[in-house]
């Protein structure tokens, strides 16, 4: 009996735990699903990671054969389309759906290396001077406010001009300049949260500051870092089309969307198609993100929660 009793004691404190966590979860559902826009983006997100997951499966022809006997063919439904190049064909020959397929491996591989740098390396800036405060905080958010004063576009431009053209270098610029964003929201948390009851209890108890940063703290600022990393997922990738269009992201013939924008700058009024499906995907995958990331805030949001 004397071991059945704290075993069953455990045992229904992971239930309640798997149930508060059903309960979180179904509550954050409820927010999130009242706005349909979000719940749309969702969808529309999904069906975009599945595409990249399973390119090869799903393109017709690699994106990089070039058949040089339809030079700028129109879509099929145009006359003069091809029935095996549903969106027309590119100035050398490629199939403009196989590459916007491929494309989306790209797009969703920058938004999630530049996020993931940004937010790591902007929250450890963050921390640190939310929590020493003094000439810690003063150095890091100068030096923040400095790159915000710059417009990102033009900074990141400047930084991969300075480091090389190249996708890894544009990735690299990209997250500097997006970095100030998550350093500045997790101060702000960080001192909001820094004298509360439970950090003072955790300090007295004899918590070391690493352990107040990271264990204590920081879980409790995640929120409004979950909503500006969507957003910023999408400033990613505008940001690298752009660069990728201006000739300082990715290289031809690497089928990312503002690359292909870029090679078909001189066709746009002869061959409409290889401009506008780009220039499409950007738009739907961005505007779908934003979305996303609307519904997050309202569900993580309390000021926005109605009991």
């Amino acid at each position: 009996m004397t071991n059945e009793g704290p075993a069953a004691a455990e045992a229904a404190t992971v239930v309640k735990q798997q149930d508060a966590r059903l309960q979180m979860f179904a509550e954050f559902w409820h927010y999130f699903s009242i706005n349909k826009g979000a719940v749309i983006g969702l969808v529309v997100f999904a069906l975009l990671i599945l595409v990249a997951v399973f390119a090869p499966l799903l393109a017709p022809h690699s994106p990089d054969d070039q058949f040089r006997d339809f030079f700028l063919t129109p879509p099929a439904w145009q006359t003069g389309g091809n029935a095996q190049f549903l969106l027309g064909t590119d100035a050398v020959g490629r199939d403009i759906l196989s590459r916007l397929i491929y494309g989306s491996r790209f797009s969703l591989a920058i938004g999630f290396v530049v996020v993931t740098t940004a937010l790591i390396s902007g929250v450890i800036l963050g921390l640190l001077a939310g929590y020493c405060r003094g000439w810690v905080d003063t150095l890091i958010m100068r030096i923040m406010d400095i790159i915000l004063a710059f417009p990102s576009l033009l900074l990141a431009l400047v930084l991969v001009a300075v480091l090389g053209p190249g996708l890894v270098n544009a990735m690299i610029a990209i997250a500097f300049v997006l970095q100030p964003h998550f350093a500045r929201l997790t101060r702000a948390a960080v001192m909001a949260e820094k004298n509360r009851e439970y950090v003072v209890s955790a300090k007295v108890a004899g918590a070391s500051h690493l352990r107040l940063m990271l264990v204590t703290i920081l879980p409790n600022c995640i929120a409004p870092l979950i909503v500006q990393a969507t957003l910023s997922f999408s400033n990613a990738i505008l940001e690298a089309a752009a660069l990728g269009f201006l000739g300082m992201g990715a290289q031809p013939p690497t089928p990312e969307w503002g690359t292909m924008l870029a090679e078909a700058r001189e066709f746009i009024l002869r061959a409409w198609w290889v401009v506008t499906f780009p220039g499409l995907a950007i738009l739907i995958t961005v505007f779908a993100i934003n979305l996303i990331g609307d519904g997050l805030r309202d569900a993580l949001d309390p000021k926005l929660k109605r009991s």
